[in-house]
């Protein structure tokens, strides 16, 4: 299982956003991974393991919301997160979802 996932809902429908590109990247910039959410507006991101420090997602939402012919004021949305690393060496499943309208967005730690 890849160690980050992420559910972007589009919260004007009640339904999953299908078809957003994601894109991870590390904390100098440097793409980790990139997907598209599926049918269930879900995508999975990285390896198996991400070394501590700090990792940026970002959706383009302009695009999609394009694609359904909606105006949208965030062209895409970033998120920034902390990947925190135990003394042995592992680190938890991260789960960041993506509460998505054409003009707000909410985010938060999923599990």
């Amino acid at each position: 299982m890849s160690h980050l996932t992420t559910h972007v809902l589009d919260a004007t429908t009640g339904s999953p956003a299908v078809g957003v590109a994601v894109e991870l990247a590390d904390e100098g910039g440097l793409p980790v991974d990139a997907g598209v959410t599926d049918a269930d507006g879900r995508a999975a991101l990285g390896p198996e393991s991400l070394p501590a420090g700090e990792y940026t997602i970002a959706f383009r939402t302009g695009a999609y919301f394009a694609e359904l012919g909606v105006d949208t004021f965030y062209p895409f949305v970033t998120v920034t997160f902390t990947v925190e690393v135990a003394d042995d060496g592992t680190s938890r499943h991260y789960h960041v979802p993506l509460l998505l309208s054409p003009f707000a967005y909410s985010t938060y730690r999923g599990s």
